[in-house]
């Protein structure tokens, strides 16, 4: 299983699952992440945090807790 925080810069991947619940799997879906959609890396800080991502045109930053949550091939 991949996350989102294992992407590499560059790489555009797809959702395949949300886990976590309650907040955390709002959170994430209220940035318009969910299942089938695709997610370009663009740019991920020296320690990891954030990870800066295009989702449907959006530029958005994700926590690296929140990018472990998604499952992506």
């Amino acid at each position: 299983m991949s996350t989102l925080k294992d992407a590499k810069v560059g790489q555009t991947v797809t959702v395949k699952k949300l886990n976590g619940e309650g907040a955390i799997k709002r959170r994430i879906m209220d940035m318009g992440i969910t299942k089938g959609i695709e997610v370009y890396i663009r740019k991920v800080a020296p320690l990891g945090d954030p990870i800066e991502v295009t989702v449907r045109g959006y530029e958005l930053s994700l926590r690296k807790q929140d990018a472990e949550m998604v499952e992506v091939e």
